[in-house]
């Protein structure tokens, strides 16, 4: 789950990382008040979507589709510039190289008083599961994008590891806060917000902080100007009330939205072949097939373990909503779920449905036997697979594709 920047950055003060003066508003009239109420000769005008390249990214009217403005992220310098901006921004469609050509609707604005920087850099806490650590990475060459520095530049990356169990040591901190060349007072206050920030990512349940950029200012205090927050949704159930109140749904995608509400895991891509499959590595794999034999995968749908038959024909359902479905493939390995379960429900599914497209389904495990007699007495148009191969290759070749 993820926040906009000025969620983050409430969590950012109460645990004492600093930042500047912000107020949150929905429309252009909160903004100009916003303006006044900051008291500030500089302002930064924020779009807030789940995105980051804000900055870069390009304002799009939603009806005609023609360029509003270029940038989310706009510097005013008095009041009219505030009107301005929030006008161009919000309500319009923003597409920055992580939304895709479709963007996002602005719906939230972020007004946030200015600062006088000395230097810029970059900075991210995120969890390194092969180190079985949490990973703080951090550069000087901050308010760029991270991957170009990564690819030109690897050296000016710094990174520590830290043990969950020790926590982040003063050491750590020092040695990291060298490294990016502060020293005295700025390092003082770089030690002392990264300890915090790592408190936040910690009690918070995160799955990643980025700050680009985290900033110097001329009185040397280290200042983060970003917030990007993510948490891992396996912490709901200890978050639940807070994260409740956070969540944006406009951000979110509605299928997967109501495949959440129906313990499905889903995420939309842009192939053409729909996937239905029990278990996480096995739908990685399936998608991995699928591309081998010259298709592309639609979508990520891991039915789980214990799926019932009104799951399944939800999976369907969501499936077929994404209009670049050409055909599907169902791909079933029963241990605790049975494949004479998913049998009925792909059954039900596609009579209810009225499936059109073509639909290849392979079934190994538990109740193999019982499932493919239940397919076969169908008489629908289900075309069984004996692998995963064999149903990769069926399910190219049905909607002429491959070499």
């Amino acid at each position: 789950m993820n926040i906009h920047e000025y969620q983050g950055k409430q969590l950012f003060r109460e645990a004492g990382v600093p930042v500047l003066d912000g107020v949150h508003c929905t429309n252009v009239e909160q903004a100009l008040a916003a303006y006044d109420e900051l008291n500030s000769e500089v302002v930064a005008v924020k779009s807030q979507i789940h995105a980051g390249g804000r900055g870069k990214g390009t304002l799009y009217d939603v009806k005609s589709g023609s360029i509003v403005m270029e940038g989310g992220v706009k510097i005013a310098f008095n009041r009219d510039e505030v009107e301005k901006y929030a006008t161009n921004i919000i309500g319009h469609r923003l597409v920055t190289k992580q939304t895709g050509i479709e963007g996002k609707i602005v719906n939230n604005l972020y007004i946030e008083s200015g600062c006088s920087i000395a230097h810029e850099y970059y900075l991210a806490i995120l969890i390194d599961r092969e180190e079985k650590s949490v990973l703080i990475m951090a550069s000087t060459e901050g308010g760029v994008d991270i991957e170009e520095v990564a690819e030109s530049s690897p050296e000016a990356i710094h990174k520590i590891w830290v043990d969950p169990a020790a926590g982040l040591l003063g050491f750590q901190k020092r040695n990291l806060g060298m490294n990016l060349g502060l020293s005295g007072s700025a390092l003082k206050s770089f030690s002392k917000m990264l300890g915090n920030l790592y408190n936040v990512f910690n009690d918070n349940d995160c799955s990643m902080i980025e700050i680009n950029p985290l900033v110097r200012s001329t009185d040397d205090e280290i200042i983060a100007l970003d917030a990007k927050v993510g948490f891992d949704s396996n912490a709901d159930f200890r978050h639940q009330k807070s994260w409740v109140q956070m969540r944006d749904i406009s951000e979110e995608d509605d299928a997967e939205i109501r495949a959440g509400e129906a313990d499905l895991s889903y995420v939309n891509l842009d192939g053409n072949i729909g996937c239905l499959v029990n278990g996480a590595g096995l739908a990685m794999a399936t998608m991995d097939v699928i591309k081998l034999y010259g298709g592309e995968p639609a979508n990520f749908l891991d039915v789980g373990g214990g799926a019932n038959e009104e799951q399944v024909k939800t999976a369907f359902s969501i499936i077929l909503e994404d209009p670049n479905v050409e055909g599907v493939l169902v791909n079933i390995f029963g241990g605790i779920m049975r494949c004479d379960i998913i049998a009925r429900g792909v059954i039900a599914a596609t009579e209810a449905l009225s499936l059109e497209v073509p639909l290849v389904v392979r079934l190994a495990g538990t109740n193999v036997n019982e499932g493919k007699a239940i397919l076969a007495a169908s008489e629908l148009n289900i075309h069984p697979a004996d692998s995963l191969a064999d149903g990769a290759k069926k399910i190219v070749a049905l909607i002429g594709g491959g070499e």
